[in-house]
Formats: C-alpha cells, sequence, structure tokens
C-alpha cells in the first residue's frame, strides 16, 4: 500500500521564526499608545498562545478585544523587518520539497501577518493557516492531510495529536525537552537543523 503524500505542518513563532524582537517593538508601540505598563521582556518570553491572552495580562477585559486589534493594525509596521528566520527553517521546508512532500504554517498569529513574516523572509509553504491555537490546528492539518506537524509549545503538541500526526518538538520557544516529552511529544529536537535528517528517515519509514 502506497502511503499518503507527505505534508509536513510548521508551527510559525518560535519554530519556523525568531519574532521575539519584532514582538516585543510592536508591543513597546501599543504601551506607548495606551499609556499601559507592559514588561515586553516577559511577554516575548511566552509566545504560543493566541494574542488576546496575553493582551488580558495588561488590560481590563472590557479592553482585551480593541486592544488586540489595534496591535494587529501596527504590527506590519514594527514587527515584520526585525524578524529573523529560525536556524534550520528554510532548509527544512527545502528539505521537504525534495522528498516530494508539501510544507503548511498553522499559527495562532492573526493569518494576514503571518503571511507577511513568510513573504518577507523568502519561506513559501503550500498552505497558511492563521488564527488557530492548540486542538484547533488540527482542523487545517486534517484538512489538508498533515502527516507531520512541527511546534516548540505543548500546544503545539496537542494539535498534533488532535490531527494525528506524528508531534515533532523543537526546544526553540518557551517550553523545553521535558515539557514538550511530558505532553506527548514523539519526536523532540533542539532546532531545526536537526530536521532533515529525521524527515529523510522518516520518509524512508513509510514505505
Amino acid at each position: 500500500m502506497t502511503p499518503s503524500p507527505l505534508m509536513v505542518g510548521f508551527d510559525l513563532d518560535m519554530t519556523l521564526i525568531d519574532s521575539r524582537p519584532g514582538i516585543r517593538a510592536a508591543f513597546l508601540v501599543l504601551a506607548a499608545e495606551t499609556g499601559a505598563t507592559i514588561d515586553t521582556d516577559l511577554v516575548v518570553s511566552r509566545l504560543g498562545p493566541p494574542l488576546e491572552q496575553e493582551i488580558a495580562h495588561w488590560f481590563p477585559a472590557d479592553q482585551v478585544a480593541a486592544t488586540a486589534a489595534r496591535y494587529r493594525e501596527i504590527y506590519p509596521s514594527y514587527a515584520i523587518t526585525p524578524t529573523l528566520a529560525m536556524p534550520g527553517a528554510r532548509e527544512s521546508v527545502e528539505a521537504i520539497r525534495a522528498l516530494g512532500g508539501r510544507t503548511m504554517v498553522v499559527t495562532a498569529k492573526y493569518e494576514p501577518n503571518a503571511k507577511l513574516h513568510l513573504a518577507h523572509l523568502g519561506i513559501e509553504p503550500d498552505v497558511v493557516a492563521g488564527d488557530l491555537w492548540a486542538e484547533q490546528k488540527a482542523v487545517a492539518l486534517k484538512e489538508h492531510g498533515a502527516t507531520v506537524y512541527v511546534g516548540d509549545h505543548v500546544g503545539d503538541v496537542r494539535g498534533a495529536q488532535a490531527a494525528n500526526a506524528v508531534s515533532v518538538g523543537v526546544t526553540t520557544g518557551p517550553c523545553d525537552a521535558d515539557e514538550l516529552r511530558g505532553a506527548g511529544a514523539d519526536v523532540v529536537l533542539a532546532s531545526l537543523t536537526e530536521l532533515p535528517a529525521w524527515l529523510e528517515a522518516y520518509a524512508k519509514s513509510r514505505f
């Protein structure tokens, strides 16, 4: 029986891209506009969950939706240029294509801003799905037949599990190897630089 085509999903922040400089810059602008006190170092130490969860730490509940909307408005002007590709990001996407596979990005980030990041960095997945967190990511992963999902957060592990995809954790974000394994990650890598070799072995094991 021939296996289904290889489709690998990736989280975005701290998996494919190091968005900490850009997110810090956007939150500094937001703080200046609103007069709020925001610990931007703390903000960028816990990236992963939806924006509204972070905004709720710094603003009253009745201001969260409007503040999040304003953050998304200013984001393109301040957060795209400072953001860098994570080591191994481009090589991992290329390795999947070399294996005849396809790639997708599934992220909690606002989808238009996610696409701006990828375009700026020259990373070209076949599919981008935004505004999805944890188990919600399984909706897009299942729709496109993802067999592997790569992420840096325990929420990514839960998303992979809900989609019955192999969960690959990378320790480049807020969760360490023990946390990722404890959440049920099938594989834990130090970074995406280790992913191409793992993918080659995984692809061979499917036949």
